[in-house]
């Protein structure tokens, strides 16, 4: 298992992904992505900030770091900290603890950039999930509210967003 830096070359698998989640999203019953645009997956790119797993010489998952989160986390978003955004699986690959493994990978890359945390959410509501990220080593901050607003993305019309952190 490898992870590296997204390419452009590897949009497809990514898409793909994505499409997998949103399958396995639909399937367990929790509000599901509504699909993402190319250009904001090339900008993630770009940035240096989209990365994937590569495993058994294939793409088999992927995931997004951003540096600030205000609208979902407002005033903590002050803290200096690294956000884990849309983890995507290949199916094939499911339950070989990418997330644990993506979550040891970015607390290393926080603690070389000084950050203090490392954060992710989701939707109001898994409870499956939410205790699964406890197991990751996250502790939950209870839920935020937001307003959507025509510019986030759909999926952004939740009940609201479950917190977790990881303190560095």
């Amino acid at each position: 298992m490898k992870i590296s830096k997204s390419k452009l070359t590897d949009i497809k698998a990514i898409f793909e992904l994505y499409e997998y989640a949103t399958t396995f999203q639909k399937k367990v019953g929790t509000n599901t992505w509504k699909g993402f645009e190319r250009k904001m997956i090339e900008q993630e790119i770009a940035e240096g900030r989209h990365f994937i797993i590569e495993d058994e010489n294939q793409i088999s998952a992927t995931f997004v770091l951003t540096f600030n989160d205000p609208i979902i986390w407002k005033e903590a978003d002050n803290d200096p900290s690294v956000y884990i955004h849309r983890i995507a699986t290949h199916p094939d690959f499911r339950g070989r603890n990418y997330v644990q493994k993506i979550v040891d990978w970015v607390i290393e890359y926080g603690k070389e950039k000084d950050l203090e945390y490392v954060r992710l959410d989701t939707t109001n509501g898994n409870e499956p999930l939410n205790q699964y990220y406890i197991k990751c080593g996250f502790t939950y901050k209870g839920i935020s509210k937001i307003e959507w607003t025509s510019d986030l993305p759909e999926h952004y019309k939740a009940d609201g967003f479950a917190l977790f952190e990881i303190k560095i």
